[in-house]
């Protein structure tokens, strides 16, 4: 690969590395496998890069290789061995007046939305980044009504999971 798609795509990763980092505190429950995951999903995208064509933006063709690669990790993992959640550190924030209400809220968020399967896990990461339905569909490999039916199932779903 030639040195000045090389630059591209660095800078390109460093510009949107945050999506992968929100696939992967979504897809894991510890530091090691949040790095893990994190590295995987680099590597897809560095092998995909040259075939990457521009004709959608870069961060959403971002969201469907860290997609499709977390899930696929996800599915191949027939073993799972019980982790401790790392919630506690990746949202401790340290100041004199915190309040842990919104650190409360997203770990409940976090708990119920793991509960949830690999594609509708994918289109409330999508949902709360407030991507609209056409992108969304487009990510997902969906249709745009089927991501608001879907994404309405899901909300009445979650709310049964948060409020029993």
């Amino acid at each position: 690969m030639n040195k000045e798609l090389e630059h591209k795509f660095v800078t390109e990763l460093q510009d949107n590395q945050n999506i992968v980092h929100k696939v992967c505190t979504l897809y894991t429950n510890d530091k090691d496998s949040h790095k893990d995951l994190f590295q995987e999903i680099t590597i897809q995208l560095w092998k995909a890069y040259p075939k990457f064509r521009g004709e959608a933006k870069f961060s959403t063709w971002m969201y469907r290789v860290a997609l499709n690669t977390a899930i696929t990790l996800y599915r191949k993992s027939k073993r799972r061995i019980a982790t401790q959640d790392y919630e506690s550190v990746i949202f401790k924030i340290k100041a004199d007046e915190y309040d842990e209400t919104e650190e409360q809220q997203l770990k409940l968020m976090y708990k119920a939305v793991r509960q949830l399967g690999d594609i509708d896990k994918a289109l409330v990461f999508m949902y709360l980044e407030d991507k609209n339905y056409t992108e969304i569909a487009e990510t997902l490999g969906i249709t745009e009504v089927n991501a608001r039916v879907k994404m309405n199932r899901i909300k009445t779903k979650l709310r049964t999971i948060l409020n029993p």
